[in-house]
């Protein structure tokens, strides 16, 4: 049977039989429903910027940001490296594993990856992070919180993204999950300079999405995001009190009317987001990613 698409009522308020599905779903059989649910109706603001945070957290490791500074993308092609990542994870997160477009992007990915000889480690650390980060975002700056059976389905979601990707050793529970990350964070993460340098790319990208007298502010806002142990890393200050006080009461502020109305499309598509790098139509799912790479074959990658 296929799966009810909504509309807003009266072209702004939220249509209550989105959180109604929601709360009769199984996340065990039905998790890749309710995440399609929550990234295209509920939550896609609050997924998407969860998503650049949970990037932004992988840099604090010198090996991952070694990595991205060698391949020049985030240097050179900033935007573009921006794009094709939320493009690929948006289209298997709207549309499901199961579906040829899903798919094809995990296959995708999984030929982008091949390029490089990343630990298998270090793949887990990034899927932990696009778990633990939306779940966080949302309980914490969503317009409600998430129920159990919504967490446990972006667990399960993301963890059969892992078997497709070929991970091993995946966590077979939350909780072991986050043992994992602590782990993780306790060997891996420290100061360097190639943190540093990733993380400022990233930053540049952001203040070219805003005015140029707002640009200087977009800095301070991802210090005030992240934790202390991310500030080490990236050798970063946290903000002034007062800074972060006002961007936590922003945030709250927001919840009120978000309660009832929505300004996002529905359902948020990949196909109506607008892409900085794409403004005159989408490419298709194998043309996305570094262009020097495209026609080359990937080499096996080392997992271990």
């Amino acid at each position: 049977m296929t799966a009810p698409v909504y509309s807003k009522v009266a072209g702004v308020f939220r249509n209550p039989a989105v959180r109604r599905e929601l709360q009769q779903l199984d996340p065990q059989r039905d998790y890749q429903r309710m995440v399609q649910l929550l990234v295209g109706y509920e939550f896609p603001f609050d997924i998407t910027r969860a998503l650049e945070l949970a990037l932004f957290h992988t840099y604090a490791s010198p090996r991952t940001s070694a990595l991205l500074m060698r391949t020049g993308e985030f240097e050179k092609h900033g935007q573009k490296r921006y794009d094709d990542t939320s493009i690929l994870i948006a289209w298997f997160m709207q549309y499901g594993l199961n579906t040829e477009t899903g798919l094809r992007a995990i296959t995708h990915m999984n030929r982008i990856h091949g390029f490089y000889s990343i630990p298998n480690e270090d793949f887990l650390m990034v899927l932990a992070t696009f778990i633990f980060y939306p779940i966080n975002w949302i309980n914490r700056y969503g317009w409600r919180q998430l129920i159990p059976a919504e967490e446990q389905a972006f667990f399960l979601f993301f963890r059969e993204v892992g078997q497709l990707m070929n991970l091993t050793a995946i966590p077979e529970t939350i909780d072991e999950l986050k043992a994992f990350t602590e782990a993780y964070e306790a060997e891996h993460f420290r100061y360097a300079d190639s943190n540093r340098h990733v993380a400022d790319s990233t930053v540049r990208i952001v203040q070219g999405w805003v005015p140029k007298p707002l640009r200087p502010v977009v800095k301070p806002v991802f210090a005030a995001l992240i934790n202390d142990k991310l500030r080490e890393a990236f050798g970063y200050q946290k903000p002034p009190a007062w800074f972060c006080g006002l961007l936590e009461a922003s945030f709250r502020l927001r919840k009120g009317p978000l309660r009832w109305i929505t300004f996002e499309p529905y359902p948020k598509l990949v196909e109506n987001t607008f892409h900085r790098s794409y403004t005159t139509g989408l490419p298709a799912v194998e043309e996305l990613g570094p262009t020097k790479l495209m026609k080359k074959e990937p080499r096996l990658r080392n997992r271990e």
